[in-house]
This record gives C-alpha cells, sequence and structure tokens, in this order.
C-alpha cells in the first residue's frame, strides 16, 4: 500500500531524529578512549585501571541492553532514550570532575546504563516506520549515526581537550564537559519531537499485523520472547556480533592508545588517525546494506559471512601495511573500519528487525546487541592480557582467529530469510 504524504514526513523525521539520538551518545562514549593517556599520567592510573573501568561499563550496559530492550517493547522507546540520554550527559559533566578510579567506575556505571537504553530502544522506534523489504537499505544509512557518531565524536573530544584555546587551564576535562552539553541538546531534541509509532500521530499502520492475540501487554512480550528464544537464527546473530562487538571496542577504545605507544604517534596524530576507523567504517555500512538488499535479496548472513572474512584477510595484512609508513597504518585502519562495521550495523539493525518483527524488535536488538557487550566488556582485559604476553603485532593476528570464527558461523545460515510470519 503506498504511504501518505503525512506517512512520508513522519519516516524522515523519526529517521533523522533517532539518527541524531545515538550519534550523540558516541559524544559521551568515545571521549574516554581520547582523553586517557592524559587522565592516566594526571591521576597516576595505568592500563589495568583503564581495564577495569572498561570491563564495569561494558558490564552495565551488557545488563542494561537485555532490561532495556524489554522496557521499550513494553513502555515505549521514547521515555527509554530519553532518561538514557539525560543519564548520559549528567554522568560526563561529573566525569570531568573526577579525581579517583572509584569515583570514575561509579560515574561510568551511570553512563554504561544511560548508553544501554539506545540500540534496542532506537531499533524499537525505527522498526514500525519501515517494512521488512527495505529494512537492510534504510538500515544501512540509519547506522551510519554510530559510525559518524563515533568519528565526529573521536575528533571533537581530541579538539575540545588539547587543541582548543578556551579554558585551556581544564586540560582534558573539556573532552568531557563540551561533549555533555551536546548531548543535552540532542536529549532534548530527541523527548520532544519523536514519536513510537505513526498511530501516535493518528496515522494508519505502515506494517501489517500479523502477529495477534487477545492477552494484555505483559503476556504478549512474554509470548514474543518465548518465540525469538527457539529460534536458532537469533543466537547465530548474537555469536557473531559477539566476536564483532569485541573486536570493535577492542579498536574504538585502545586503537589511539596502541597508536601512541606501539607506534610513536603523539597524542594529537593518534586522536585524529584512529577517527579514520569509523570515517571509512561509514562505507562498510553502506556496502552491507545494499549488498544485503539488492545482491542477497535481503538474505543478511551472506552479506555477514563474506564481511567477516574479509576482516580476517585485513587483520592478517596488517603488519605488512603498517611497515607501509603512516600511510599504511591509515589504510589497514580503515580497511578495517569496512570490515568491521559492516557486519556490525547489518547484524544489530535490519537482522534484529527482521528477527524480532514490529512487536518483538526491542527485546531481538537487546537480546543480540547484550550478547555482543559480553563480547565488548571483556575486549579490554583480552587486550591487555595478549599485549602483554605477545606483544600488539599478535594482537591483530587474535582477531584474524575470531573473525574466521564468526564468518564460518554466519555461512551455515547463508541462504536464511526471515519470514517475519509470527511476530511481526
Amino acid at each position: 500500500m503506498p504511504l501518505t504524504t503525512e506517512q512520508k514526513y513522519w519516516r524522515k523525521r523519526v529517521f533523522l531524529l533517532t539518527w541524531l539520538a545515538y550519534a550523540g551518545f558516541y559524544f559521551c562514549r568515545k571521549n574516554l578512549s581520547v582523553t586517557w593517556s592524559s587522565m592516566e599520567a594526571d591521576l597516576g592510573l595505568d592500563n589495568s585501571d583503564y581495564a577495569s573501568i572498561i570491563f564495569v561499563y561494558s558490564l552495565i550496559y551488557t545488563i542494561g541492553q537485555f532490561v532495556n530492550g524489554y522496557l521499550s517493547d513494553k513502555f515505549g522507546p521514547r521515555i527509554i532514550v530519553s532518561t538514557g540520554l539525560f543519564l548520559a550527559a549528567i554522568a560526563n559533566i561529573f566525569l570531568g570532575l573526577s579525581f579517583s578510579v572509584g569515583i570514575i567506575i561509579f560515574l561510568i556505571s551511570l553512563n554504561g546504563y544511560g548508553q544501554s537504553t539506545g540500540w534496542s530502544g532506537l531499533i524499537k522506534n525505527m522498526t514500525p516506520w519501515y517494512r521488512s523489504n527495505e529494512r537492510g537499505i534504510v538500515m544501512s544509512w540509519w547506522s551510519t549515526c554510530y559510525v559518524t557518531g563515533g568519528f565526529l565524536a573521536t575528533v571533537f573530544a581530541t579538539y575540545t581537550a588539547f587543541d582548543m584555546d578556551f579554558m585551556s587551564e581544564l586540560g582534558w576535562k573539556r573532552g568531557f564537559f563540551f561533549p555533555s552539553m551536546v548531548l543535552v541538546v540532542i536529549a532534548f531534541l530527541y523527548l520532544l519531537f519523536t514519536r513510537n509509532n505513526p498511530q501516535e500521530v493518528n496515522l494508519s499502520s505502515i506494517l501489517e499485523d500479523k502477529y495477534q492475540t487477545d492477552s494484555d501487554d505483559n503476556q504478549d512480550n512474554i509470548k514474543i520472547l518465548k518465540i525469538l528464544i527457539k529460534n536458532n537464527a537469533l543466537w547465530i546473530y548474537s555469536s557473531c556480533y559477539f566476536i564483532l562487538k569485541l573486536t570493535r571496542y577492542a579498536f574504538l577504545f585502545w586503537l589511539p592508545i596502541y597508536l601512541e605507544k606501539a607506534l610513536n604517534y603523539d597524542v594529537n596524530d593518534s586522536g585524529y588517525i584512529s577517527s579514520v576507523y569509523e570515517l571509512i567504517g561509514f562505507f562498510g555500512v553502506i556496502l552491507a546494506g545494499y549488498s544485503s538488499d539488492k545482491l542477497f535479496k535481503s538474505k543478511r548472513f551472506s552479506t555477514v559471512a563474506l564481511m567477516m572474512l574479509g576482516l580476517a584477510a585485513v587483520c592478517l595484512l596488517h603488519g605488512t601495511l603498517v611497515s607501509f609508513g603512516k600511510m599504511g597504518v591509515i589504510s589497514s585502519i580503515a580497511l578495517i573500519g569496512i570490515a568491521t562495521y559492516g557486519p556490525d550495523s547489518l547484524i544489530c539493525t535490519a537482522g534484529a528487525m527482521d528477527v524480532g518483527g514490529k512487536k518483538g524488535a526491542g527485546m531481538a536488538a537487546g537480546i543480540i546487541n547484550g550478547t555482543g557487550s559480553i563480547g565488548q566488556m571483556f575486549s579490554g582485559f583480552i587486550v591487555v592480557a595478549v599485549n602483554e604476553a605477545y606483544g600488539w603485532d599478535n594482537l591483530f593476528n587474535f582477531f584474524v582467529i575470531l573473525s574466521l570464527v564468526g564468518g564460518g558461523l554466519a555461512a551455515l545460515k547463508w541462504n536464511y530469510k526471515s519470514p517475519e510470519k509470527y511476530i511481526s
């Protein structure tokens, strides 16, 4: 059925606001990795403290993913995500005032919970506005929110913490204060101008309701959850995402530090060069979306398998590319970004929406992202352990093995296409 002018307007409006909201979360997520070296020296901390902080953040973030996926399905994403945006901003304001590991861990926990409302809630927000056969492409463009957000947040944090003349006496603390201000503005925009679904603005449903029940909402959610956990596609997506998120967060949190300590770049170069990971990763997201919808006819696993195998190949070649100097390093980081962000975005957007449908998208996204966040949770300790035992170079070989495992798992479902016949 063709969409009305009002439906088209609201789809674009929800797309823009949800995109902006998730990009905004990164302004209060990426600043820690950029400022850590300065915090470490100023506060007398070390890499073990950093790994512990990342672990606690990731633990709370992981728990929050499972909880907030359910809450977004039950109460609607607008209120859940808005709460998370404000909580993350407030926590980051006080992170700029912190002076001990204990206080940092407490505040990073608040930030982690606030951040955990974002993905499942915003996927839930997008699901009622877009049909299954268009989600691969639409959500690939939407997924640029966290690639672009990560890039802009890295550059912004680097500039405000180290290069800005204004309030220079605060040093790295500015890398928390100013990103927080950006997120507060975005939080108000999201709260005031988005809506959960077409019915809230008196529009007819864009999706067909194929799943009907006479039970109350709580019983409905429980039935949907039971259907979801029996779907083995959900668990293969989750396993691949565990690997991808472990890998992605290792690069997000440790790439600037690797560039400083292994390749001896200064703090400014490390911050800006590491941003290439997200900047060029943008193209991997778009490539994955078009590939899954146009080339593989919405069969997401085919694209996931190929790109994860590509990630293994690029990580294997990293040492060779580094030998060509700074341009080789940038090229390697760019290719790793493409091969990481492509399957990552496809699994946790269109994949989650396909498996969960309109009624269960929040829970599906929460389960997939929550499982992935377990990998994120341990990524810091893995980086420290491998680096201390075998050196930075062998860390990339570790990612080769992980990527091969993920690509093999995805290949098991090469021809799978979610029918959405139960919970759309």
